[in-house]
């Protein structure tokens, strides 16, 4: 009885985001990146929204140099939230998820913080960030999987420009 109760393997692959596209590209201004996510929101989290609950998505991406000597990180942390920083309106749950599922041209490195011609590894991942949730959200959030929405890394080379 105990274990009809426990999220079988179907629900975890609704709480996946794939990453379906991630490249690094050149640009006067500094190296962009554009990417594209697939995911769908649990019951939960929809649920979470038409009650006024605001979710944060987290993109990260790093450039490392490959060295006998250490692992170099050379870009940080980027948070998007649709009404925070971003500030941009949205008439449908839709269209905010698709802005967030395809991020285009992001700067994410100043142009002259890659050596050009090196090649570099750069790691991607995305998710909800569930620290930013409400206090009492965030203890039944952590234990709950309806609330987790993660991708695996995704790595990939680029050679400066």
């Amino acid at each position: 009885m105990l274990a009809c109760a426990l999220p079988g393997p179907a629900r975890a692959a609704e709480e996946t985001v794939e990453i379906t596209k991630a490249y690094i590209e050149a640009a006067e201004e500094g190296y962009r990146l554009t990417a594209a996510y697939s995911f769908d929101l649990s019951h939960g989290l929809e649920d979470a929204l038409q009650y006024g609950v605001q979710l944060y998505f987290t993109t990260e991406i790093s450039f490392t140099r490959p060295r006998w000597y250490w692992y170099d990180v050379l870009t940080r942390q980027y948070h998007v939230t649709i009404l925070g920083s971003v500030s941009q309106n949205f008439p449908s749950l839709d269209d905010a998820l698709f802005f967030i599922r395809r991020p285009t041209r992001w700067v994410v490195a100043p142009r002259g913080a890659l050596k050009v011609g090196e090649v570099y590894n750069v790691t991607v991942s995305m998710g909800m960030d569930r620290n930013y949730l409400p206090k009492p959200i965030q203890v039944s959030a952590f234990n709950n999987s309806e609330w987790t929405l993660a991708s695996q890394k995704k790595t990939f080379q680029y050679r400066a420009e």
